[in-house]
């Protein structure tokens, strides 16, 4: 196939595409390998995050050899290029070497991300646990944040079940939702993570515009306070009359 037809090359922006960076500190790389894997396959080089295949041609095929491997060699640029392109750049430094193959750089990441597992699983387990509310600005951050800590546990052989994420969910709470948390918490059987977060978000929302309407109303009351006309100052009638 000619390398201007194939579908990689037609690819202007991975970052369009994978929105992910991939780095150590959020290590989503079970979200990040994931999408990157869809890419692959959707672009038809989902076999260059695998070992480069036997040749396929024979001896009298040389030419045809000759241009398979061309092709190969720019399709696998292409792939490195995008991993490169959508990891931070601490990685980016930890991987780079010369004559690297995309999936040298592929096995690479994973070995990183998976490697002294019960260590990292501890260490995850322990952080999730002590997430709360109260540490993030908004009750979308702290569903994203009990999410990656998810992920991450997955990434290490240690994935949680919906049921587990959902019980987190809970937990790290503050009391200004103990009212929501306690009906979630005695559904049977508990809703899924996303079922939760949903309600968790849409109660979120709801007390943000309690705060925004009552916040009006005190505006408002003020405002005609301070702009009522003042009668207890009005002037004395002038009683005298004019002499002739």
């Amino acid at each position: 196939m000619d390398t201007k037809l194939h579908p990689a090359v037609t690819v202007s922006n991975i970052k369009n595409l994978i929105p992910i960076t991939l780095d150590n500190e959020t290590g989503q790389y079970t979200s990040w390998s994931e999408l990157f894997k869809i890419h692959c396959r959707a672009y038809q080089v989902h076999d260059h995050l695998l070992p480069k295949p036997t040749p396929a041609f024979t001896a009298p095929d040389a030419a045809k050899q000759s241009a398979a491997d061309e092709l190969w060699d720019r399709l696998d640029t292409i792939v490195l290029q995008w991993i490169y392109g959508t990891i931070s750049n601490d990685l980016l430094q930890t991987i780079l070497k010369p004559n690297t193959t995309a999936h040298m750089a592929w096995t690479t990441l994973a070995k990183l991300f998976q490697d002294n597992k019960m260590s990292r699983s501890i260490y995850l387990t322990q952080k999730l646990s002590n997430t709360r509310l109260d540490n993030f600005d908004s009750m979308a951050a702290y569903c994203q944040a009990v999410k990656v800590l998810s992920d991450q546990l997955a990434n290490v052989d240690a994935p949680l079940s919906d049921e587990k994420m959902v019980q987190q969910l809970i937990i790290g709470l503050n009391e200004q939702y103990e009212g929501i948390a306690m009906l979630q918490s005695n559904l049977k059987p508990l809703p899924s993570f996303h079922e939760a977060r949903s309600k968790l978000m849409h109660e979120s929302n709801r007390k943000a515009n309690l705060t925004f309407h009552a916040a009006q109303t005190a505006d408002t009351a003020l405002h005609a306070a301070t702009t009522k006309p003042d009668t207890s100052s009005n002037q004395r009638p002038d009683y005298r009359t004019t002499e002739n």
